[in-house]
């Protein structure tokens, strides 16, 4: 027993020597191992209005394989391209040709700062598309036309839309965390009365002001070379200006000055806002907007999108947990963009895939947004945003709205002179700090001021909701001024009271045209957020005279704000799936070191204490799945699962059927080791489920779309995915082709591929190794009626060679042709399992041909036990129990009724709704 005990102290940290060793050499291994070269460029751009010439610093990433499509890939405002290198890695090791530069005025580049304008930076962007066209190793439409995607983000976000709404050599854009209309973005007027809205003054200075004394090729503190010139000169205004251009630098300071907007400055704004082409863009296109963004807020990206779709695009939005007040990070969303150019660039429909998908901190029912977990709900269609059927006629999309009921009287609030003091709702890049400060639980509040602010409030919510989108309610201003400065918002208020204000985003509004006693009727477009709102709290609209993030009116002025309309507070919302729950907190250094050290650790001592998984159990090992009391809960208390216990036998193609949030896709990933059970097991061929286990190397799956390299053929996809995973046995790659039906169609590109082809080559690429256990999550997504047959049929071959499938949908009618057996969900519970035909067969309601059918309908009622009769085509349908059916049966003999055929009326969809309710 010593020996065993001393075998143990030495054995577990030689271990984690070993593990750490593997980890800093995979690391190196991994840092060194690249894919691509690269070419450092210099590219003339666009000269300036004297004449000047401009030269642009630029780098072309060339991968592996090529001619390859190409991704034109900008940067943020102040940065370089330096700042989007690790994007452009990865894209490179993704197989695309990659073309980053530094904008004009800025990094090493020339010229001076127009703000996206279309005379300078969007011309610029059309030189970098022009270098693109005549590169050999970059994939073409046409002579002079790549094949091409525009990804950016805030200021090379509003680049990729200016410029495919430009030139139409453009395929796909990835506009991110960006502006519609940069009058609406730095001048705000969340009301439809027109007029301008209020001066965002900080974030405008923090741009724009940070260029006025530039260094070098950055901005900073430091005058350069140029401005000292113009100093000597004489040029103080252009030495001032910096790198900004001067008459976007004079409309600037003069605004700065004296808080209100110039004619031209608005001018200018204008014309750099894609609002101005958004509805000539008519390709796929990814709008990736942060929730934490009081610069460039929701509303920016959903009007982008609106404009988009109207024109015929393809648009997809993503809303990310960040932005410019929490810090945005593009690499968690690598994986993301790479997936949508993956099909927008090759060729593929993007049909079937989410129209709207938004991160939401902490779980079910968030509180607040620093927690450490994240949800991605989906949802097909975005909120207000009209999408296209299959026939290419426009639908719209709304989100479902909740009106509840305002109450509080009219109130008299006071904007004091000097707007001191201000409420503080932003601080550029400070976000997170002062929702810290402000949030409940806290004393401080610095989001409404006593005497500055209004407030009305809704009753406890009787149910949880999630407020998704802007929210809209409707009050009454009167002024002591001809105007009116306010700033609305929604707060969430918790049973004791305790306020946070989500993502502390305010709706400023400006009223003109008070005074002399009116007063004037105002709907309000409140900030668009992401919240989900517990039961029992209530929501409070706040209406202040102050904010310290914009310019407000100096002189003292007393409003009196009451509700109006029908005092009603309207709140979007969306149907989601939960399709992922992961980490949202940047762990890295050492922190994640030391955290995958005690991973380490807990994971050798459950193992060692399970013997990995224990031995299997003798009588399941030739059962493909025995799933027996699992359950799943989260740490919020949300439980995606409970009480589980089913079996799926050889030669089944088990349909996994349920209503959103029945817990399918939590089983799917339990089943397959991703995620780990609160409770239960799963046994895969005897063997229980672990991360890891041995046992999963006999099963295959397709869960989500898979990323291919569209400019390489259908078996160079397969046969990289292969070595990809590090095995050596036989792929049987030829079988999974011959099962999968591709054909000679396996040799050409699959940017050549149809929809249906490219889901066949994912089933296909799952088939690899000929996994005993195939499991699939909605494969026929996105394809039409010949193309789901032909699915249908691989999965029918599959299953006769002796294996499993199990394949989870929502098209009741294809689960009834393409599966043998059903199992139905609801609520995280098994509500149903069995053979499709037994559970059809069992239906209440049998369908009788008799003849006459209007005499049998009289018979059927007075029969004792069928609760309800109808005629159908000529048929009598009848709701009726065993006994009953035989009865009526007899009942209609006696009467002289031939009776010729009786049968289950129902199918599985009617089976279906009536286990899991209408309403599910």
């Amino acid at each position: 027993m010593a020996a065993r005990l001393r075998s143990r102290r030495i054995l577990l940290p030689l271990l984690l020597v070993v593990v750490l060793a593997a980890w800093f050499a995979g690391a190196r291994a991994g840092s060194s191992a690249a894919t691509f070269t690269q070419q450092n460029l210099k590219v003339s751009g666009t000269p300036e209005a004297d004449g000047d010439p401009v030269d642009l610093d630029a780098t072309l990433y060339l991968p592996e394989h090529t001619p390859a499509p190409a991704v034109l890939l900008a940067h943020g405002f102040g940065g370089s391209k330096a700042s989007v290198a690790g994007d452009a890695q990865d894209l490179a090791e993704r197989g695309y040709v990659v073309l980053t530069y530094s904008a004009r005025g800025m990094g090493s580049s020339g010229g001076l700062i127009h703000l996206d304008s279309p005379d300078y930076e969007v011309k610029d962007g059309q030189r970098m598309l022009d270098q693109l066209a005549a590169r050999p190793q970059v994939q073409t439409d046409s002579s002079g036309d790549p094949v091409v995607g525009v990804v950016g983000a805030s200021y090379g976000g509003a680049l990729a839309l200016m410029l495919a709404g430009t030139d139409d050599r453009v395929d796909a854009i990835v506009p991110m965390i960006t502006w519609n209309d940069l009058r609406q973005a730095l001048f705000p007027q969340s009301t439809k009365t027109g007029g301008t809205g209020v001066f965002k003054k900080q974030w405008t200075a923090s741009l724009l002001g940070s260029t006025l004394i530039g260094s070098g090729g950055s901005l900073g503190t430091t005058p350069s070379a140029d401005q000292l010139k113009n100093l000597a000169e004489g040029d103080t205004q252009q030495a001032l200006c910096g790198r900004l251009a001067k008459d976007l630098c004079q409309g600037y300071v003069q605004t700065a000055t004296t808080g209100e907007s110039t004619d031209d400055l608005l001018d200018l704004l204008g014309k750099s806002s894609p609002a101005r082409v958004a509805s000539k863009i008519t390709i796929p296109s990814l709008l990736v907007q942060g929730q934490q963004d009081s610069l460039f807020p929701l509303s920016e990206a959903d009007a982008n999108a609106q404009a988009i779709a109207a024109a015929g695009g393809d648009v997809k939005l993503y809303w990310d947990t960040g932005g410019h007040d929490a810090g945005f990070d593009t690499e968690p969303l690598r994986p993301v963009v790479a997936d949508f150019l993956d099909s927008a660039l090759s060729g593929g429909s993007l049909a079937g895939t989410p129209g709207f998908q938004v991160e939401v901190a902490s779980g079910a029912l968030a509180s607040d947004t620093t927690a450490p977990t994240s949800q991605l709900r989906t949802s097909m269609l975005a909120p207000g945003v009209p999408s296209r059927d299959a026939s290419g006629r426009v639908r719209e999309s709304s989100a479902p709205l909740t009106r509840m009921k305002l109450s509080g009287a009219g109130q008299f609030v006071l904007a004091p002179p000097g707007a001191t003091p201000a409420a503080i709702t932003s601080l550029p890049g400070a976000g997170a700090l002062l929702s810290a400060l402000g949030s409940a639980g806290s004393s401080l509040n610095l989001n409404a001021l006593p005497g500055e602010s209004a407030t009305f409030q809704t009753e406890p919510l009787a149910q949880a909701l999630t407020v998704t989108g802007s929210p809209r309610v409707t009050v009454g201003i009167a002024s002591s001024a001809k105007e009116a400065t306010l700033f609305a918002s929604v707060v969430d208020v918790d049973e004791d009271g305790g306020t946070t204000l989500p993502s502390q985003l305010v709706a400023p509004i400006r009223v003109t045209g008070l005074g002399a006693g009116s007063t004037q009727d105002v709907t309000i477009d409140l900030p668009a957020v992401v919240r989900d709102i517990p039961a029992g709290h209530r929501l409070r609209v706040v209406l202040s005279t102050t904010d310290q993030a914009y310019a407000m009116p100096q002189e003292a002025r007393l409003y009196q704000v009451s509700l109006a309309g029908d005092g009603m507070l309207t709140i979007p919302q969306a149907r989601f799936t939960v399709t992922d729950a992961g980490s949202a907190v940047p762990w890295g250094g050492v922190i994640g070191v030391a955290g995958g050290v005690a991973l380490l650790m807990l994971l050798f001592l459950v193992l060692h204490r399970r013997k990995l998984g224990g031995r299997p159990d003798e009588t399941l090992t030739g059962t493909p799945i025995a799933i027996e009391g699992l359950g799943k809960a989260y740490g919020d208390g949300f439980r995606a699962v409970r009480d589980l216990s089913f079996r799926v036998e050889r030669g089944q193609v088990l349909g996994l059927l349920g209503p959103n949030g029945a817990g399918k896709t939590t089983t799917l990933r339990m089943l397959m080791g991703l995620i780990l059970p609160s409770e239960g097991r799963i046994r895969i061929f005897g063997h229980e489920v672990r991360p890891g286990a041995p046992v999963l190397s006999r099963l295959g799956s397709f869960i989500e779309g898979p990323g291919f390299l569209p400019h390489l053929s259908g078996r160079d996809n397969l046969s990289l995915y292969w070595r990809s995973t590090g095995r050596t046995a036989d792929p049987y790659l030829e079988v999974a082709l011959e099962i999968a039906g591709l054909g000679d169609d396996v040799d050409r590109k699959v940017r050549t591929y149809s929809q249906g082809m490219r889901q066949r080559l994912a089933i296909a690429q799952a088939m690899l190794g000929l996994p005993d256990l195939l499991v699939l999550d909605e494969p026929t997504n996105g394809l039409d009626p010949p193309q789901i047959r032909e699915m249908r049929e691989v999965l029918g071959r599959y299953a006769a060679t002796g294996r499993t499938v199990v394949v989870s949908s929502h098209l009741l009618a294809e689960v009834e042709q393409s599966c043998s057996h059903v199992v139905v969900m609801a609520a995280g519970r098994l509500v149903a399992h069995g053979r499709v035909d037994e559970l059809v067969g069992d239906g209440a309601s049998v369908a009788v041909e008799v003849e006459p059918v209007s005499k049998g309908a009289e018979v059927a009622k007075t029969v004792a036990g069928v609760d309800e009769v109808r005629v159908v085509d000529g048929v009598l349908v009848v709701r009726a129990d065993l006994q009953a059916r035989a009865d009526l049966v007899r009942e209609l003999v006696q009467a002289g009724v031939a009776v010729s055929r009786v049968a289950p009326s129902r199918g599985l969809e009617e089976t279906f709704l009536a286990l899991v309710g209408e309403e599910a």
